[in-house]
């Protein structure tokens, strides 16, 4: 076991273990969109961002990709944690103002959309990766894809044809923080 501190209290996790994962075990919520229990860690939305302090220096870190060590000293609710989280929240906002999960965020972070919000668009997807790593990892497929690069990235099936794969199984609609799959692939939602 590994000893070391979350906000002041001496907390223990076993080797291999993210300090998520030991912050969860001990009931210290760390807000999260792309990570899921039955997926591995893929740290997209940088949501889960803490301070750790190492005797050397302090840094923010995704909590979901950094492992345990002992003896650092982990804020998940410092001013430079909130203020990163804010930010995070209030560009999930501006692309998707009507996803329920990023207004249940924004309002417990304080944000409100701002004057560079997209127009027209209520449920963007943010590129969490959590429909593509579900349809793989859990349904065992590979009906989902990332397709294209920078700017132009998004979530697709394999070469933009509709997929043999895919076995209706609503895992990907399920688990999306935004509703956004509901959007791209509204033939899976459908009876």
């Amino acid at each position: 076991m590994i000893t070391f501190n979350i906000n002041g209290k001496e907390v223990q996790g076993e080797d291999g273990w993210t300090i998520l994962e030991v912050a969860r075990w001990h009931g210290i919520d760390i807000p999260t969109l792309c990570h899921h229990e039955a997926l591995e860690p893929y740290g997209a939305c940088r949501l889960c961002v803490v301070e750790v302090d190492d005797g050397r220096r302090s840094r923010v870190v995704i909590s979901c990709m950094y492992p345990i060590k002992p003896g650092i000293k982990v804020q998940t609710d410092s001013p430079r944690v909130a203020n990163v989280r804010r930010w995070i929240v209030q560009l999930l906002l501006d692309e998707s103002p009507g996803a329920p999960k990023i207004q249940e965020l924004a309002k417990t972070f304080g944000v409100t959309p701002s004057r560079f919000k997209k127009e027209g668009v209520d449920f963007a997807c943010h590129l969490c990766g959590l429909c593509v790593r579900t349809c793989q990892e859990v349904a065992g497929v590979q009906a989902l894809t990332f397709s294209n690069r920078g700017l132009r990235k998004e979530i697709a099936t394999p070469y933009h044809q509709r997929s043999a794969d895919c076995i209706r199984c609503g895992t990907c609609l399920y688990v999306c923080p935004t509703g956004a799959m509901e959007q791209l692939f509204p033939q899976l939602s459908a009876p």
